[in-house]
């Protein structure tokens, strides 16, 4: 943990799990483009995972689903891989409004006491870590893949 930064209940969850995590600063103007962030923090593009809310139509608890930052959700692959006939991307303001973080900094690693269901794009499997919100702008959690499936309980799908 850098020492210019206060821990985060994201970062107190990694460590209750005993999960190792590394902590990655980066300019915080940069809001909602985890392209840059990326490179601001000297990673792949593809291991830098952004974090969606993903409302049910119809109804329900709404869904994050976290998918790397040079892909797009593809709304029908994802709704068909969690038995759903339509989803739709929330709005920033009603994504900022259910989470209480702001876009750039939603994580699901702040947001496990929703009990929302969380599912990670099959890519993902692929990697060992990937980088996560902490739940602030301008911070990022370098984390192992399967400690952050075991602690969200994440499943797998196709989104992208």
């Amino acid at each position: 943990m850098s020492d210019k930064q206060v821990k985060l209940n994201s970062m107190r969850l990694l460590e209750s799990n005993g999960i190792q995590y590394e902590t990655k600063h980066y300019d915080e103007a940069i809001a909602d483009d985890a392209v840059d962030v990326a490179r601001l923090i000297g990673v792949e593009v593809s291991e830098v995972y952004k974090t969606l809310v993903v409302e049910r139509i119809g109804g329900g608890k709404p869904v994050l689903v976290m998918i790397a930052a040079d892909k797009h959700l593809d709304l029908k692959k994802f709704a068909a891989s969690i038995k759903q006939k339509k989803v739709a991307m929330a709005s920033h303001a009603d994504a900022e409004k259910m989470t209480g973080l702001k876009v750039g900094g939603i994580g699901a690693l702040m947001l496990v006491h929703k009990n929302w269901e969380v599912y990670l794009d099959q890519p993902a499997a692929e990697l060992q870590y990937i980088c996560v919100s902490a739940g602030q702008r301008g911070i990022n959690l370098r984390v192992p893949v399967k400690g952050l499936v075991q602690v969200l309980k994440a499943k797998f799908v196709e989104a992208t």
